[in-house]
């Protein structure tokens, strides 16, 4: 049986400078290949000033922070903020504290930058849906290993996947998949094969077993099949659910995962235990990455798999979240309603789908200056730009109680599903991307603080009084 040693980091063009204000700006650091820690490097963007840097055959400007943006010019579009610096943390946090192969997801954000940096930070693993995120990697970072881990593909998709870009590993949870995997391939034995399980998603917000995944109980007739389809590797995957807060869940899938392989009489090559690894939200607090690692470890040692069993992970979120926020611009106030520019067609589909109250921050400009808005808080909820009435974010989103039209909202922790979800709907959607070297608002690693308290309204605070014990209410 052969191992495919994963390739080596991709190469990244790295831009040189540009004119800010009659400055001509040196730019020769390696802002996106350092492999070292998450120190910050020293540059004109440092001061504020800006300067461009380049992703693929993309210029992007870059400042300090995007308080710097808002001082230089009022942008009359949201703007994407880009954070690479926190994407080559959390490259290297995985690899270092997971003990196995790393895939990223790429649906969670297919931004170029971001898989530039992943590549350039030792990420060479991808996990892929679809031919159009094959050809993303493959161009962004060519040589990498990539994983087609959706379970259910278009015969033109797997032929594609498999003749023009190299790709051999296959997601499947059905052996009518199995059939048009093979049929696809012309009957190729060089193929990994993964066999989706449908585990318990305890502890997630988002449950993925619904539409993909075969029942552990059902599984054992699909794992010999695959086994006996393939000279490569068979493997058992499975995904917990997204933002997954119950570290332990990963080992009861992998006990879930270990009893179908024993029913089915075959030792896996390959254990993927898929992602849901969280991030920081508002009253959302995870415990510590590292206690997921743990979980994971305990599990693999209890499977009943082989020596050289591999172990796989796909993270997503827990890679991204932290890197991007959206700058927003406020429209109109109707009292507590603030409507943006934009919306849940745009960048914050959670925000209105599943109600999650992002972190925010305020910024005003005036005259040739801008500020930061501090002050009494006050909830608040947004409305999107599109004329459709769901365009519409509950929150609350806690702000300064004078925010007024022309104000900016910097909206964080939109780095997972922020920019891969969004449309072009009613002629909105188009975003500028910039970089920004300032720290997240929230970090699992190290970058900022750990957790966001949700504000208490005034309501919160009353003291309630209690009735006088052993005097209950008589019903009427």
């Amino acid at each position: 049986m052969t191992r495919r040693p994963a390739p080596g980091p991709a190469s990244v063009n790295v831009g040189a400078g540009c004119d800010v204000k009659g400055l001509y700006i040196g730019r020769n650091r390696p802002y996106l290949a350092r492999s070292g820690g998450p120190d910050v490097l020293k540059s004109a963007a440092n001061a504020g000033l800006g300067s461009t840097i380049r992703w693929g055959l993309r210029e992007v400007h870059t400042y300090h922070t995007p308080l710097d943006l808002v001082r230089m010019r009022s942008p009359e579009r949201p703007v994407a903020i880009a954070r690479p610096d926190a994407v080559s943390v959390a490259a290297r946090w995985f690899q270092d504290n997971f003990k196995g192969d790393v895939f990223y997801a790429v649906k969670a954000n297919p931004s170029p930058w971001v898989i530039e940096t992943l590549a350039a930070n030792g990420v060479t693993s991808f996990d892929v849906a679809s031919i159009r995120e094959i050809e993303l990697v493959a161009q962004h970072a060519p040589g990498s290993r990539m994983a087609f881990m959706h379970p259910v593909k278009s015969r033109a998709a797997i032929s594609a996947a498999y003749f023009d870009h190299g790709v051999r590993t296959f997601s499947l949870d059905c052996h009518e998949e199995l059939d048009k995997i093979l049929d696809a391939t012309g009957g190729a034995k060089d193929l990994n094969l993964m066999v989706r399980l449908a585990v318990s998603a305890d502890g997630a917000a988002y449950s993925l077993a619904g539409k993909f995944g075969i029942d552990p109980l059902q599984a054992p007739s699909l794992l010999l099949a695959a086994r006996r389809a393939t000279q490569e590797l068979m493997g058992v995957a499975f995904h917990v659910g997204s933002q997954c807060m119950r570290p332990t869940a990963y080992q009861a899938a992998m006990t879930q995962a270990s009893r179908a392989l024993v029913r089915a009489g075959v030792f896996a090559d390959v254990v993927d235990v898929g992602g849901g690894f969280p991030s920081v939200y508002p009253g959302m607090t995870p415990p510590a990455l590292e206690d997921y690692m743990d979980s994971i470890e305990r599990g693999f040692a209890e499977m009943m798999v082989h020596e050289t069993t591999e172990l796989w992970c796909e993270p997503g979120r827990a890679l991204v979240a932290e890197a991007s926020s959206v700058l927003a611009k406020v429209e109109l106030r109707k009292g507590d309603a603030l409507y943006l520019n934009e919306g849940s067609y745009g960048t914050m589909f959670d925000a209105a789908h599943a109600k999650w109250p992002f972190p925010v921050k305020m910024m005003r400009r005036q005259d040739d200056d801008a500020h930061e808005v501090e002050g009494p808080l006050k909830p608040y909820r947004f409305y999107g730009p599109t004329c459709d009435s769901i365009d519409h974010m509950p929150g609350p989103f806690w702000l300064p109680e004078d925010v007024r039209e022309g104000d900016y909202i910097e909206i964080g922790m939109l780095g997972a599903y922020g920019v891969a979800m969004s449309t072009g709907f009613n002629g909105f959607g188009e975003v500028e991307t910039i970089s920004v070297e300032d720290a997240p608002m929230a970090s699992m690693y190290g970058l900022a603080r750990r957790s966001i308290a949700k504000p208490r309204s005034d309501l919160q605070n009353v003291v309630k009084l209690s009735r006088a014990r052993g005097k209950k209410r008589r019903k009427k």
